[in-house]
C-alpha cells in the first residue's frame, strides 16, 4: 500500500514561519511536521510514499530526499500553484498505482495511524466503495463538525456530527470523473457521500490541526509535557 502526504499548502496563519518554510517542514519540539507522519508510516510497514508541493517546494525535497533515511521510497508530485486537495491527488494518480492508497494532510500531527489494515479491509469486501475516511471529535475550531456516521456510511447530514482528520483511505475510481487542475475535496467527498460510497469511523488518538502559530505551540508543549491544552 502507498501512502500521500499533501504539503502543497501554503500556510498563510503559521507566517512568518511559512515565509521561509513549506508548512509541513514547520518543526514541533524540534522535528518538523512531516517527519512524525514518514516515521509512523514506516513503523506501519509502508514502503512509498507520495508527496505532493508547491510553496517552496524544493525546499521539502532536500530536507526529506527520498526518503532512505526512514527506509521509505518519496516521490514527489510537484504543483506549479497549489491544486487544492482533490486537484493534487488527481495529479499524483500516476504515482499512486491502480490500488487504494493513504493519504494524510501534512500539516496535522496525530500520536499513531488508525487501523490502515481493517479500513482496507472493509473497502475490499464491498467494491462499490471508493474511501474510507478517519473523523475525530470536534476541536474548538470546528465545533460543529462536517460529517456524521450512519452505520458504516458517512453523510453529510446528521445527528453529532464529527470532523474530518485529515486521514482517508481513496481508490484511484473516486477521482476519475473530476478533471486536471484545481479541485477541492469538499465538493466531492459530498458527492460521493450522497452515492453512499464512502465509509469511514471515529478515532480517538490525540490529533492537531497545525493551522496556526497557537496551535503549533498547544502541539510542542504536548509533546514536551503529555499535557492537552485547550486553545483560548
Amino acid at each position: 500500500m502507498k501512502a500521500m502526504i499533501l504539503a502543497a499548502g501554503r500556510g498563510e496563519r503559521l507566517r512568518p514561519l511559512t515565509d521561509s518554510l513549506p508548512k509541513p517542514l514547520v518543526a514541533a519540539a524540534g522535528k518538523p511536521l512531516i517527519v512524525y507522519h514518514l516515521e509512523k508510516l514506516a513503523a506501519a510497514g509502508i514502503k512509498e510514499v507520495v508527496i505532493n508541493h508547491a510553496w517552496l517546494g524544493h525546499k521539502l525535497v532536500q530536507a526529506l530526499g527520498n526518503g532512505s533515511q526512514w527506509g521509505l521510497t518519496i516521490n514527489y508530485s510537484a504543483e506549479e500553484n497549489a491544486l487544492e486537495t482533490a486537484g493534487g491527488i488527481k495529479q499524483a494518480l500516476s504515482l499512486l498505482g491502480d490500488e487504494a492508497f493513504l493519504v494524510i494532510n501534512g500539516d496535522i500531527y496525530i500520536d499513531e495511524l488508525p487501523d490502515i489494515t481493517q479500513a482496507m479491509a472493509q473497502l475490499k469486501a464491498e467494491p462499490a466503495l471508493e474511501a474510507f475516511l478517519w473523523l475525530i471529535d470536534n476541536p474548538q475550531h470546528n465545533p460543529e463538525g462536517d460529517f456524521a456516521i450512519i452505520g458504516a456510511q458517512l453523510a453529510q447530514a446528521g445527528a453529532n456530527k464529527l470532523t474530518y482528520s485529515g486521514m482517508g483511505i481513496y481508490h484511484p475510481k473516486m477521482f476519475a470523473d473530476i478533471g486536471a487542475g484545481k479541485q477541492a475535496l469538499g465538493p466531492l467527498l459530498r458527492h460521493k457521500m450522497a452515492d453512499k460510497k464512502i465509509i469511514g469511523s471515529r478515532t480517538s488518538t490525540y490529533w492537531c490541526d497545525v493551522g496556526t502559530i497557537e496551535r503549533l505551540d498547544l502541539l510542542t508543549n504536548y509533546l514536551a509535557t503529555g499535557t492537552i491544552s485547550a486553545e483560548t
